[in-house]
């Protein structure tokens, strides 16, 4: 609910009537068709909330100069970020305002080429959403962005940026961490369970490995956590890093992979996996599912894309509708959980 000092948005008429921020979209733009009674339950929340806006000036709803939102995302290569540009630009496109999505990939992970990215995105859009380490270079960049009215919205991965960020959307990371344990501690053995992460400074990272570890160390102490291995977000550096693993730990009861590179890693489990292993990844592409199907991953945990799209492109046009005083966002979605028999 919103407080006395903020205004409601979209996403409070959606918690209030029961429904997703997709459908309130739909009431008030008219672009697709609501059940009547569906529609009526929206507006009803709307009205007891205040959220008037566009039912008392539907004449408004498209006009004005569009806004154009830039979106920051991971290497071009790796399915999850082509598929999440899709529905980034989708959800713009299809928003009750004139919104144009501007997506830059990154080739390369280093901090500087991030914020060099950034900062030349940054010039030519109103506000940006970036997947980012936490890195000083980075949150100096969108401290200088904020200074010029460009607020930055971490995606997938928090960031701290001294409060000059302007809010996070992505999964809820300590639940993920959290159930990605549960369900190696089910369906495997007692033993050692490994961890592959991308870098030390993805905030989302660290906290998948931080709850996965505290699970085990609250409810499956007869499980060993070893060292993580990190993958640079490099699939042939994810694969070494787990032939590695496998040498050391050839009794591996299982493994969770919260970083990048599981293409790297499905080719060596197929060659060596140990009977028995549970391995649990992030992410539904056609690369998991496929190694779902097969029988190499038993539990996939997904973000929930299209509402994260939605909720991305809200948050950024309410920051620039309202700004400061719209505060922080902080949108911490449920994890899609995907089996071999759900796919």
């Amino acid at each position: 609910m919103p407080t006395a000092l903020s205004s409601p948005t979209m996403v409070d008429v959606a918690k209030a009537a029961g429904v997703g921020v997709a459908t309130v979209d739909r009431v008030f733009s008219g672009r697709a068709k609501v059940r009547p009674q569906t529609s009526e339950r929206v507006l009803k929340a709307a009205r007891e909330l205040g959220y008037e806006r566009f039912e008392a000036h539907p004449e408004k709803r498209y006009t004005g100069q569009a806004k154009r939102l830039g979106f920051v995302l991971l290497k071009r290569s790796t399915p999850f970020y082509r598929f999440l540009a899709e529905v980034l630009i989708d959800s713009s496109r299809n928003y009750h305002e004139k919104v144009v999505p501007v997506v830059e990939y990154l080739d390369h992970l280093e901090p500087d080429h991030v914020a060099s990215t950034l900062r030349r995105l940054g010039e030519t859009v109103d506000a940006v959403g970036v997947v980012s380490t936490d890195h000083p270079i980075v949150a100096q960049v969108i401290e200088k962005l904020h200074g010029k009215g460009v607020p930055t919205f971490a995606l997938v991965s928090d960031l701290s940026a001294s409060g000059y960020c302007a809010g996070y959307v992505g999964v809820d990371c300590r639940k993920a961490g959290r159930t990605a344990a549960w369900a190696i501690a089910r369906m495997a053995r007692p033993g050692p369970v490994g961890i592959v992460t991308g870098s030390h400074r993805y905030v989302c990272q660290e906290l998948f490995e931080i709850s996965f570890r505290s699970y085990f160390r609250e409810k499956a102490s007869d499980f060993q956590v070893v060292e993580p291995l990190f993958s640079q977000e490099e699939p042939s550096i994810a694969a070494q890093a787990v032939r590695r693993l496998l040498e050391d730990q050839p009794n591996l009861a299982g493994l969770y992979v919260a970083g990048g590179g599981i293409e790297g890693i499905l080719e060596v489990l197929r060659e060596h996996r140990p009977s028995g292993m549970v391995t649990v990844c992030h992410d539904l592409t056609s690369t998991t599912r496929a190694a779902l199907i097969d029988g190499t991953v038993d539990l996939v945990l997904s973000l929930p894309r299209q509402e994260f799209a939605q909720h991305v492109v809200h948050a950024m046009m309410q920051r620039l509708a309202h700004g400061d005083a719209s505060g922080p966002f902080q949108v911490h979605l449920p994890s899609e959980i995907h089996t071999p028999e759900s796919v």
